[in-house]
């Protein structure tokens, strides 16, 4: 099996009260935990746009003008899955 690292996009939502927005992770990856909004980056995608269109996809909300924070490159031995997250 050739194994293909993903990307995906987390996006880092702040309120006016410095609250964070997570969502309850429910698909089989780190399932039964919290994070932040956010999906795979698709072909052709910037990060902005990506960032956009999983907040609104997620929770019906409409940012604008994302910014990139960071990233990481983690590799799940157990479920035998590389990411790399970009974090707006």
């Amino acid at each position: 099996m050739h194994k293909i690292p993903r990307v995906g996009v987390g996006v880092l939502i702040v309120n006016e009260n410095k609250e964070v927005l997570l969502g309850e992770r429910i698909d089989s990856h780190e399932r039964d935990s919290w994070g932040l909004v956010g999906g795979h980056l698709e072909y052709g995608e910037s990060l902005e746009d990506c960032a956009i269109r999983e907040v609104f996809e997620e929770t019906g909300l409409k940012v604008s003008d994302p910014r990139f924070l960071g990233l990481t490159n983690t590799i799940f031995d157990q479920e035998v899955k590389h990411y790399v997250s970009i974090f707006m």
